[in-house]
């Protein structure tokens, strides 16, 4: 194999990787953007109703916003919590939920997609209200 012949495909993978790269930063800055409109107007209040409505069932919740995620912690537990956040580490930005829970000495932790890429920006307050019940099963049927 001749070093030209090497060179000619190095630079093409390098020329892939730089479009790669911008258009990484293209999805991840309008996912961002999208993030960035609903935490306030669409995560914040779904995850308030949720604490309203948990509250009305016996099960003390608190809201807080930490950084740029949502997050419901139970009053009795510090360490137990579900969040929604925008993960921008992926190649395909998206929004996740998490949650972390003790069980005892053990802390089990569970982290799932809600929505990713162009679908960020249609994530509907009823899209976060299910995705956050879904997770709080576990916290509550203790």
């Amino acid at each position: 194999m001749e070093v030209s012949d090497v060179r000619r495909r190095l630079r093409g993978a390098i020329e892939e990787a730089r479009r790669h790269a911008a258009d990484r930063r293209t999805r991840t800055d309008e996912a961002t953007r999208a993030w960035r409109q609903l935490l306030p107007d669409v995560i914040v209040p779904a995850f308030q109703v949720t604490q309203s409505a948990l509250t009305g069932e016996g099960h003390r919740f608190t809201v807080s916003t930490p950084g740029e995620t949502a997050r419901l912690t139970p009053e009795r537990s510090a360490h137990d919590f579900v969040e929604m956040a925008l993960d921008t580490a992926r190649d395909v930005p998206a929004v996740m939920i998490r949650s972390t829970r003790g069980r005892g000495r053990h802390t089990v932790s569970a982290e799932r997609i809600v929505r990713e890429g162009g679908a960020i920006a249609a994530l509907t307050e009823e899209d976060a209200v299910g995705a956050l019940l879904e997770e709080l099963i576990p916290l509550i049927e203790r």
